[in-house]
């Protein structure tokens, strides 16, 4: 394909996917969530070419390779797949789990004792040398090292770290969110198609949780299908659910965690094929897209909002999940 049709491919998906977008900005009023329950999905309504069969990939950290100390575990056998799992069993009241990536950015997670299903981790910076360490509280906040590994990830498909649940974006097979989502997009012809389905619903149906948002304690874990119960959420609420919805349709979505401007913040980016990744889905103005950020679509004013995100630099990336 010539570099000119190729373009104008492009060009056409886009502007397919333009109303909708526009369309997601438009019915919400600023500090509020909407919600529109026609937004699901029509049991008599023709299925669409794409298929909509969910694809939940299951961590199989299965303790071929582990560094352990002190009641605590690093799992190390899931690493050429894009994670790796980390446990404790001892007493600590605080475990905190600690990663350094090849490009030296330092990760720090909560480390849940007893949820070791869940207890998975990304390697979200590609190939190279990362380290891994779990720390536990001695007084306060004092803590000790328990167990440390160095290892190097080096994985043939780039997208499998974004393809797998984690602990931010957990699912499994048997989800609330992974069934919702198939369902949704059983319409959908192609994944730009099921992008906008599941980015529709979610901006529309959840609710921005201003209490919530103002008591929220440092290490909160979002719970997808939680969210979807209750249809409130924060910021990481909003993104770890339409990130485990997208993943489980094959979808490569990276969780990004950084500022909104000045604000402290969570959005996404999805893979698309003969497209790449697209740092933004709000909408396409004909030469760029801009931020997918499901929260400002669902809670900011139109004129607001586009003023924002027209800005990409308002929007800085501090770490991918």
């Amino acid at each position: 394909m010539s570099g000119k049709n190729h373009a104008r491919m492009l060009h056409r998906r886009a502007l397919r996917l333009l109303p909708f977008l526009l369309a997601s900005v438009l019915f919400l009023l600023p500090g509020c969530g909407g919600r529109d329950d026609s937004m699901t999905a029509d049991p008599d309504a023709a299925a669409g070419t794409r298929d909509n069969t969910p694809v939940c990939l299951v961590p199989d950290a299965s303790g071929g390779k582990i560094i352990s100390g002190n009641g605590a575990s690093i799992d190390l056998s899931g690493a050429d797949s894009g994670y790796i799992r980390a446990d404790y069993t001892g007493s600590a009241e605080k475990i905190r789990l600690r990663i350094t990536s090849p490009d030296d950015v330092v990760y720090t997670y909560v480390l849940t004792s007893g949820r070791r299903d869940s207890n998975i981790f990304p390697l979200t910076a590609g190939n190279g040398a990362y380290k891994a360490a779990v720390y536990t509280s001695i007084q306060g906040d004092v803590y000790a090292t328990s167990c440390a590994a160095d290892f190097e990830f080096n994985m043939d498909d780039a997208f499998l770290p974004f393809l797998y649940p984690n602990q931010y974006v957990w699912f499994t097979q048997n989800s609330s969110c992974v069934a919702l989502a198939s369902r949704l997009v059983k319409q959908a012809d192609d994944d730009l198609d099921a992008v906008s389905i599941l980015y529709n619903y979610v901006t529309a149906n959840i609710t921005y949780d201003t209490e919530e948002a103002e008591n929220v304690e440092s290490g909160y874990i979002p719970d997808p299908d939680e969210v979807l119960r209750t249809k409130r959420g924060i910021c990481l609420d909003y993104a770890s659910l339409l990130c485990a919805m997208l993943r489980s349709q094959r979808i490569p979505t990276q969780l990004e965690v950084g500022y909104a401007g000045t604000v402290y913040h969570a959005w996404l980016s999805v893979y698309i094929d003969n497209i790449g990744w697209i740092n933004g889905m709000i909408r396409f103005d004909g030469r760029d897209w801009t931020i997918m950020d499901p929260t400002f679509a669902a809670n900011s004013a139109e004129k607001k909002l586009r003023k924002f995100l027209g800005d990409s630099s308002n929007y800085q990336t501090k770490y991918t999940y």
